[in-house]
């Protein structure tokens, strides 16, 4: 479905709801929207099932989700699924169009034998199963995870697990539930770990020099709806650090760097 046919049928169809996903520590509901015929699945996050977080107390999560989409559609690699908020049969909410992945999908995210970490993937950190033996996390050096860890950089994710990212068969990589992202603080958490200190890839340079200028005009007045004036102003900061950088970030030393569950 083409973008802009999938942010309209988001914000004109008709919502119903399938059930609750209840792996989420937040309410999020599976539904079905409909709107001239056509019909799909999104994911429904409502403001009134949010917990309380004692370390983002400002704005909402639903206004972070679809802030995390509106950066991503900036930088033109499409890596959050087309994100509104609108209202809905609970109330106003975030609402994401479904992602299916086919049975056969192979995540690029998780943990491997230590000994046998496949060729092409990055050993991000050590582990040990119930029985002593040992395991790596780890990732594949793919270009396409290698966005997403410039993106997280940028919206200052604290929940990238290997779950959180979808496989769908056009072969793009989809990143899911940003809600505790654009912290002011630095709360990084990734399981992508494994370009710390290295370049950034090429295109990176160009993609933070058009964000950079449309955060100083368009897309940072879009993003105050939804966020603090300090925490996008904090997304300024944050992509001015990358450019002059040039490297990806390295883990946070008075934070976990990685989320629990990683995967």
């Amino acid at each position: 479905m083409a973008e802009s046919d999938a942010l309209e049928l988001l914000a004109r169809g008709q919502i119903e709801i399938e059930g609750r996903l209840v792996d989420a520590s937040n309410t999020t509901l599976r539904a079905e929207i409909t709107l001239d015929g056509v019909t799909r699945r999104c994911v429904y996050k409502p403001v009134r099932g949010e917990r309380p977080l004692w370390d983002f107390p400002d704005g909402t999560l639903a206004g972070r989700e679809v802030s995390a989409y509106l950066v991503s559609q900036a930088t033109g690699w499409g890596l959050v699924p087309p994100t509104i908020l609108r209202d809905g049969p609970l109330g106003v909410g975030a609402l994401q169009l479904w992602i299916d992945e086919p049975d056969d999908a192979e995540s690029l995210i998780g943990f491997v034998p230590a000994y046998d970490v496949p060729q092409g993937w990055i050993a991000v950190a050590n582990a040990r199963d119930d029985d002593g033996d040992a395991y790596a996390l780890a990732h594949a050096d793919d270009p396409r995870l290698a966005r997403l860890a410039v993106f997280d950089a940028i919206i200052n994710n604290a929940d990238r697990k290997g779950g959180h990212v979808l496989y769908p068969a056009t072969g793009a990589i989809h990143g899911v539930d940003h809600g505790v992202s654009f912290h002011v603080e630095n709360k990084l958490r990734t399981v992508l770990w494994g370009w710390t200190g290295k370049s950034l890839i090429a295109e990176a340079t160009e993609v933070l020099a058009a964000l950079s200028a449309n955060l100083d005009s368009t897309l940072g007045a879009t993003l105050e709806e939804h966020l603090t004036l300090a925490e996008v102003q904090h997304i300024r900061l944050r992509v001015r650090r990358l450019q002059r950088a040039g490297r990806f970030p390295k883990p946070p030393q008075d934070w976990p760097a990685i989320p629990w569950p990683p995967v």
